[in-house]
């Protein structure tokens, strides 16, 4: 019987997990997601048919979207700056949207000729994510410190402290990082230091005690082979594996006072090949009882047994994967909770010397050079830069000052007034990340007069994030080379430009008033183009997978094909097309004034806590 192939796509998300099935067009047939309950939030959901989540989207509760009401939260905020997750609950979750994609899935083919048939699986997941487990029972020995958690200050304090800034620098050489608390090392060092059944784990030296990702932990559970793997896009930001070698390094370990006798490290492979095939998990043995599966729903897993699991990308990684930004010089901004932009550096390695991180785009080993391109079989690296608070300011604006009622009302609030009024806002809640790495920085309102209201402060917070997209692009461009003049007069560029479009997606790209905010800031020569699939994190593993898998036989022909299907996706019934371009309207003078007010802000932001014990 003849069929229609599908990838099936997992994305465990810093506030969600979705599942999505995909066709050969990128297109969603089916799909399933679950918002994360969070301890902020226990009890205030039963009698609400709307939820805003974590990265300012309002979402309306229906048969595709599920909202988690649980006494015992799957997000936690048990203290000032500490984030946790219930990484039981995560695979949970990822195994429910599945069964409601395949029980989905049954329902369309009933009026189809030709049957979809999902084919393979992939994955997608937020980074730095780090969780710790025992080999023995399965279980996680302390919930998962999310990437965004900051309770590791003092250890990247002490560091800085402790070492030269010569040493510090050799060791970002080898694995293209700062010392941060965004990355795995500092969150298993506290879990050492503060966890007795972390450190008693570590300490009997076994080999029981597991280390991983969420990619790691979601592949062991759904593998029928317990495959203990991650992939390179996520290895590369746990701060242990050697950009050059594309494993773990020894100094590197030596440094973290890892003992590879001690503990168990997942085997770093590529982005897209064969990891293990799917098994449904035994979630009771881990201590979880609340999956509740439908008869129909086992069933429909039991069917798939055998999947294989064959695409894996760190979020970032897997949209800038979904944005079809895979040539050299192409860049993508995702604006969720955070912000984070890539710039796709091709094979070359580049170490930044301006504040951005060396991460790597993906590594799809089986493309044929001859042709996706020379070299397009070796690791892509990617330089990046995060911004710790994003659509999470939205929510700030929405929950703790109370300036707005509903998320999407942040833009046409902020449109009340043409410029900020002299008020900057540098949103360091959780410090600065990238271009200026200052984990002692708080967020920063400057600027206040007796003339600034609401749409100022507003208008403020916004810009507050894009003019942080604006210094990761500028330190970006400065390291692959070129002048990043075009980011500050127009006027001076002639010929070729470095970066000519930005793709957006995520949360607040879908507002045209911060994309029109963010295209003013950057200037007349880069176009801000939004993205038309809203999925394309998932869509990015879906593409790993599908190519191992042989839905798209080359990369090319999986940008062909997508191509194709955006084009569906924003034509409307007459015929013409959506636009999603942001052209800058701001004149150079206006603009050069407010990126030297912003910088002057970020200094007064910076070292904040600078000399204050902080607990």
């Amino acid at each position: 019987m003849s069929f229609e192939p599908l990838v099936a796509s997992i994305d465990l998300g810093t506030t969600s997990t979705r599942a999505i099935l995909f066709n050969k067009l990128g297109q969603e047939v089916a799909k399933h997601q679950v918002e994360y309950s969070t301890s902020a939030q226990v009890g205030s959901r039963k009698d609400s048919p709307q939820i805003i989540s974590s990265e300012g989207i309002a979402i309306t509760v229906s048969d595709d979207l599920q909202v988690e009401v649980s006494e015992e939260p799957t997000l936690n905020f048990p203290k000032a700056g500490w984030v946790e997750c219930r990484v039981e609950s995560i695979l949970a979750n990822a195994i429910q949207c599945f069964a409601a994609c395949l029980i989905s899935l049954e329902k369309i083919n009933i009026t189809r000729d030709v049957p979809y048939k999902v084919t393979s699986i992939g994955v997608a997941n937020m980074r730095e994510t780090t969780i710790v487990w025992s080999q023995k029972t399965g279980k996680a020995l302390y919930n998962g410190i999310v990437w965004s958690d900051t309770r590791t200050s003092a250890i990247v304090k002490r560091i800085n402290l402790q070492y030269p800034a010569e040493k510090l620098e050799s060791l970002r050489q080898i694995n293209g990082l700062p010392i941060s608390t965004y990355f795995s090392a500092t969150k298993f060092q506290w879990l050492l230091e503060n966890v007795p059944e972390v450190k008693d784990a570590y300490e009997n030296g076994n080999g029981d005690l597991m280390f991983g990702t969420l990619d790691t932990w979601l592949i062991y559970n759904i593998t029928s082979s317990k495959a203990f793997v991650t992939d390179v896009t996520n290895a590369s930001r746990t701060a242990y594996m050697n950009l050059e070698t594309i494993d773990y390094d020894d100094e590197l370990l030596k440094f973290w006072n890892i003992d590879r006798k001690k503990i168990q490290l997942p085997k770093i492979l590529s982005s897209s090949e064969v990891y293990g095939h799917f098994a449904l998990p035994d979630l009771t043995s881990l201590g979880y009882t609340d999956l509740g599966l439908s008869k129909e729903a086992a069933e429909k897993l039991e069917s798939v047994k055998g999947l294989p699991i064959c695409g894996c990308l760190g979020d970032q990684s897997a949209s800038l994967v979904g944005q079809l930004a895979v040539r050299k010089g192409s860049a993508k901004c995702t604006y969720g909770t955070g912000a984070f932009l890539l710039y796709n550096t091709g094979d070359q390695k580049l170490i930044s010397r301006h504040g951005a991180v060396t991460t790597f785009g993906y590594w799809f080993p089986e493309l044929d050079e001859k042709v996706d391109g020379k070299n397009s079989s070796k690791p892509q690296f990617a330089l990046e830069g995060s911004i710790a608070v994003a659509g999470s300011c939205v929510q700030w604006l929405r929950d703790n000052l109370r300036l707005i009622s509903k998320a999407q009302d942040v833009g046409p609030l902020a449109s009340e007034v043409d410029n900020s009024g002299g008020v900057v806002f540098v949103p360091a809640f959780s410090g600065l990340f990238a271009p200026y790495w200052d984990s002692e920085s708080r967020g920063t309102i400057l600027g206040l007069t007796q003339y600034t209201s609401a749409s100022h402060i507003a208008r403020a917070a916004l810009e507050g994030v894009c003019f942080q997209t604006r210094a990761i692009l500028k330190a970006m461009i400065n390291d692959a080379g070129a002048s990043a003049d075009f980011l500050d007069e127009s006027s001076k560029i002639t010929g070729q430009t470095p970066l000519s479009i930005l793709a957006v997606d995520g949360g607040m790209s879908k507002s045209d008033e911060v994309m029109q905010i963010q295209s003013d800031i950057l200037g007349p020569c880069v176009t801000v183009r939004r993205s038309p699939n809203a999925e394309c994190t998932a869509l990015g593993a879906a593409i790993a997978a599908g190519i191992c898998s042989g839905l798209w036989t080359s990369l090319d022909d999986a940008v062909t094909q997508i191509s194709k299907g955006n084009k569906l996706l924003v034509t409307k019934k007459d015929g013409s097309q959506v636009d999603n371009d942001f052209h800058a309207t701001l004149s150079d003078d206006q603009r050069r004034v407010a990126w030297v007010l912003w910088e002057r802000a970020v200094e007064k932001a910076k070292g904040w806590l600078s000399g204050i014990e902080t607990h």
